[in-house]
């Protein structure tokens, strides 16, 4: 059979899956068609344009590892909200302790000893011994970068390849055929040319790190311990130390975005391995679903930091925001990190994203596909080649958009929620053995008649 015969007969399994999804769900195709009155593209944050089934599933309610949708369907949740929902849906420490504190006062611009108890236990985990808080992980890492170029004087970054960091504006580049920095492919109105603020390296590439580094114009390194948005590329023996040598030989200062690779334990992959940034960016999954985020600082950066602002310029700076650290989001970390995402708590998700792993590739094995899983701790995720990519650039070209939609919408046709466009999948506190061997069922019942069809 010739390949483009191969994709003629998954179009038509994706056919018929998209069928069976509307026929399934009438009551979010009536919403979808009621929201166009109302949102941009007819839903409430843009990319939702893009999920598998044309047009989104909308939720009800949700409790632990599974939600429900308006048309009655359950699903097993393993999207989490994109790590957000990491803790499980609504846990019952965080929940108690959002209520009471509602009740006490939500915003302050005031601290209280909550964000005492949150930063000594960000520092116990992380090693980092000074934190401040902030929304959101973008705004974390934004800050940070801003903080980097006071303390070092210098203006550019340096960011890895199809990185992820939200939504800063320096970090979304990418190298052109004659290894030009330019802006990614969708990046929507960069302020300025992407080469005029960052410096932009492969994955996993020590010499062309140190290359680029001995410019002397790097303030800092912003850097996840591992690539998790264009699937997960994890480092290579050695590449860590590597990157911690050369940035503090250069002068540059290493953030490490710990965010989605929080997956690799309590501590994150900071802890897990031992490594020693200078300055640390979490956000999303620390307080349970509410927004939140946090960065810690070395002794040395912080005591640098403190000494480059000015008592009278603290607030107009343009670092921190009005609601950050607010009360609210400092009682649902204490919570979460205290209740919820336990030290043990992490080990059991980890054993689970194991049993995931091992259906996932039991599943491959048997039909003999050209694919691999990857896992990180308790994050899971199937690539459609052979090879594991070591490169952003190597996994940006081995996807496949087609097979990604298609096996996207056959789970979540039969109640399982993957994360979208990259079919990433996470462990929480509340996911079951029993939740992740109904996806072991279904992704083989995929990957048969996928080899069937090819």
């Amino acid at each position: 059979m010739t390949a483009e015969a191969a994709r003629a007969r998954i179009e038509v399994l994706l056919a018929d899956e998209l069928a069976r999804f509307e026929r399934e769900h009438p009551r979010s195709r009536e919403l979808a068609g009621r929201a166009h009155g109302s949102l941009l593209a007819g839903v409430p944050m843009h990319w939702m344009v893009r999920w598998a089934g044309g047009f989104p599933v909308f939720a009800t309610d949700a409790s632990g590892a599974r939600f429900r949708d308006v048309d009655g369907i359950e699903y097993v949740d393993f999207c989490l909200g994109d790590t957000g929902a990491m803790a499980g849906h609504s846990p019952e420490p965080t929940v108690r302790a959002v209520a009471e504190q509602a009740a006490r006062g939500i915003t302050l611009m005031l601290p209280s000893e909550d964000s005492l108890v949150v930063a000594e236990e960000l520092a116990r985990r992380f090693g980092l011994p000074r934190w401040q808080f902030a929304l959101t992980a973008t705004d974390a890492n934004r800050f940070a970068i801003r903080l980097a170029r006071r303390v070092t004087g210098r203006p550019r970054i340096l960011v890895f390849n199809w990185c992820y960091h939200g939504t800063v504006d320096e970090t979304f580049a990418t190298l052109d055929a004659d290894g030009r920095v330019v802006a990614r492919d969708g990046n929507i109105g960069p302020p300025v040319p992407l080469g005029e603020t960052t410096r932009v390296v492969e994955w996993n590439d020590a010499d062309a790190l140190e290359r680029e580094l001995a410019h002397g114009d790097v303030a800092c390194v912003l850097a996840e311990p591992a690539l998790t948005n264009i699937g997960i590329v994890l480092p290579e023996p050695g590449f860590h130390a590597a990157l911690r040598e050369s940035t503090r030989r250069h002068g540059a200062l290493l953030i490490l975005d710990e965010t989605h690779t929080l997956c690799a334990g309590s501590g994150g992959y900071t802890r897990a391995h031992g490594l020693e940034p200078d300055l640390l960016t979490v956000g999303k999954s620390i307080g349970g679903g509410i927004a939140c985020a946090a960065y810690g600082f070395s002794d040395e950066v912080a005591a640098r930091v403190e000494a480059s602002i000015p008592r009278d310029e603290s607030d107009v700076g343009g670092v921190g925001g009005t609601l950050a650290a607010n009360v609210l989001s400092l009682a649902a970390m204490r919570a979460t990190l205290s209740e919820v995402l336990t030290d043990e708590a992490f080990v059991r998700m980890i054993a689970l994203g194991e049993r995931f792993e091992e259906g996932v590739a039991s599943a491959v094995a048997a039909h003999d596909l050209p694919w691999h899983v990857t896992r990180l701790g308790c994050r899971v995720e199937y690539l459609f080649r052979p090879d594991r990519p070591r490169t952003g650039s190597e996994a940006a070209a081995g996807g496949d958009p087609l097979l990604d939609r298609l096996i996207h919408l056959y789970a979540l046709n039969r109640g399982i929620l993957l994360t979208p466009f990259h079919n990433m999948a996470l462990m929480s506190p509340a996911t079951t053995d029993e939740d992740v061997d109904r996806h072991t069922d279904v992704f083989a019942e995929a990957t048969a008649a996928i080899a069937a069809a090819l």
